[in-house]
């Protein structure tokens, strides 16, 4: 009987260690589990991520208003506030998933005085709210970028529509203008950089006639598009870094810190004469009916 009572208080022993560490593991795996939907929980809490631009020295053109010369343009301070402004809002605004602004360009009827195309595009204001004053090359410049195409349309053929990305612009003095009786101070852009089915290409301008005289080189007939150049490295939708540094008679355009494109021929030296300004964002070069362009801007810079 004392053998029988033993052996039963023993499986009852067991039984009982057996239920109790069944129940424990439960527990356990209950906690672990809620741990694990409770850091999933915590991972969809995505940060919000804000591009590391200042605005107060950029003026904003988009392709919003009427007409030929009706473009929209809002300069500081109340670009700072695109983000609530109903009007820039379809053309300027952060992405804030990848940290990024984005600049948005599609045909309209709205363009600015000198082109049929549409921009969503920052013009640089060194006196904030003054398109007046300017820089020369003797004066040099550096801007800096980090940029990536978001989306771009296709024309017919299945090629992506070409979109200019970052401009030097020139502008006349108001003795230059009225010497040459120009009825504004626009003059060409000495730089254009595109990117265009995936690549980095850049143009600028050289003379027609070299030997030009100092009054001659006013005219903007007086100078014509190069043949440009592609980067050989190709972007395609991938973040890539620009950078356009200018200096008396020079400038060096570079892609990723890896490849530069020098230029300081002699057209380059006599644009001196003009006075400049950097341009950055989404001119799109297009007027198909469909046609359409997003650049993501993350970082942008100018120095003088």
């Amino acid at each position: 009987m004392k053998v029988f009572r033993k052996k039963y208080l023993t499986l009852f022993l067991m039984a009982f260690l057996v239920v109790s560490a069944t129940s424990q593991n439960k527990k356990s795996s209950v906690a672990e589990s809620d741990i694990k939907i409770e850091k999933k929980k915590k991972k969809k809490k995505k940060k919000v991520k804000l591009p590391n631009i200042d605005l107060s020295h950029w003026k904003i053109t988009i392709p919003a208003g009427s007409g030929k010369g009706g473009a929209i343009s809002v300069s500081p301070p109340e670009i700072s506030d695109y983000a609530t402004n109903e009007v820039l809002k379809p053309y300027m605004y952060n992405d804030s998933t990848s940290g990024a602004l984005v600049f948005h360009a599609f045909p309209t009827n709205a363009t600015t005085a000198n082109t049929k195309y549409s921009r969503s595009e920052l013009r640089e204001q060194m006196v904030s709210g003054d398109n007046n004053t300017n820089w020369t090359f003797a004066d040099g410049g550096v801007m800096k970028a980090k940029i990536a195409m978001g989306e771009v349309s296709r024309d017919k053929k299945g090629k992506y529509h070409k979109v200019i990305i970052a401009q030097i612009h020139g502008r006349l003095t108001n003795e230059q203008r009225d010497l040459i009786g120009q009825k504004d101070n626009n003059a060409p852009p000495i730089l254009k950089i595109y990117w265009q089915n995936g690549k980095i290409r850049v143009k600028t301008k050289e003379l027609v006639n070299p030997s030009a005289s100092a009054k001659g080189i006013l005219y903007k007939e007086a100078w014509k598009d190069d043949k440009g150049r592609n980067f050989e490295e190709e972007v395609g939708f991938r973040k890539f870094q620009l950078e356009v540094k200018v200096s008396d008679g020079k400038m060096v355009v570079s892609l990723n810190k890896n490849e530069f494109f020098v230029y300081d021929s002699q057209s380059i030296k006599r644009w001196g004469v003009f006075e400049n300004y950097f341009k950055a964002g989404n001119y799109f070069q297009s007027r198909d009916e469909d046609g359409f362009a997003k650049v993501k801007f993350y970082e942008l810079s100018v120095t003088h």
